[in-house]
């Protein structure tokens, strides 16, 4: 920081920008100890900030003049943009720190989760939530390996019906993807979509964190970024 001009991603390229926003401080008020953590409000004013930011780096202007703007079940677009081809974006947000996603063509979700996060009955959970399909694999595993199947399944289903557009809302058992984190994740079923046309990529952007990146686009390359406190 501060950000000059940033290249637009070429179509099938995701730029991942990973923050930790204890890191950053805040700008918006350059006054406050950083060691004083900060607080929910602090911080979704602080991922709005950022956004901006980065979103105005790409578009040549100030994040104070961009523009975002909800579809009816919440997926967050600009508006007001008229320069070429607008751009798709996603965020996602885990233990004061985000993620955010940037393409410039097909759209795209990321979600980002804890490693560490105990579920607590996945398996009760996933029949709940999930497909019978996904509840049926998660079950077949040996206890020890509930827990990251879980959660391996619910960043990916999260970032799809983020970059989908659905809403998390009575969708998450609407379309099933692999559940085995040791393999490279896929949408195996989509009930209102042709589930070949997403792509599904599993990162690990700190030691805690583990992300997923959904693009809807014939390929997915990513190249990842950390923005850092200036000095």
């Amino acid at each position: 920081m501060p950000l000059g001009r940033l290249s637009v991603p070429p179509p099938g390229v995701v730029h991942l920008w990973y923050l930790d926003l204890g890191e950053l401080g805040n700008p918006l008020r350059p006054d406050t100890d950083s060691s004083v953590q900060l607080d929910g409000r602090q911080q979704r004013m602080l991922r709005r900030f950022y956004l901006r930011l980065l979103l105005g780096a790409y578009l040549g202007t100030p994040g104070k003049k961009i523009s975002i703007s909800r579809l009816v079940k919440g997926k967050p677009v600009l508006s007001g943009y008229s320069g070429g081809r607008p751009l798709d974006f996603s965020m996602a947000n885990s233990d004061g720190c985000c993620l955010i996603g940037i393409s410039s063509e097909g759209l795209l979700g990321v979600d980002m989760e804890r490693i560490d996060r105990k579920v607590g009955n996945p398996t009760g959970l996933a029949r709940r939530y999930f497909s019978p399909a996904e509840a049926e694999a998660i079950a077949a595993l040996d206890a020890a390996s509930q827990d990251e199947a879980f959660l391996h399944t619910w960043a990916c289903k999260e970032a799809l019906v983020k970059g989908a557009g659905h809403g998390i809302a009575d969708q998450l058992h609407r379309f099933t993807v692999s559940c085995d984190p040791r393999q490279p994740p896929r949408v195996l079923v989509m009930h209102e979509d042709d589930p070949t046309a997403w792509r599904l990529l599993t990162v690990r952007p700190s030691k805690r964190h583990i992300g997923v990146i959904a693009l809807r686009h014939p390929e997915l390359r990513l190249e990842s970024f950390r923005l850092m406190p200036r000095g």
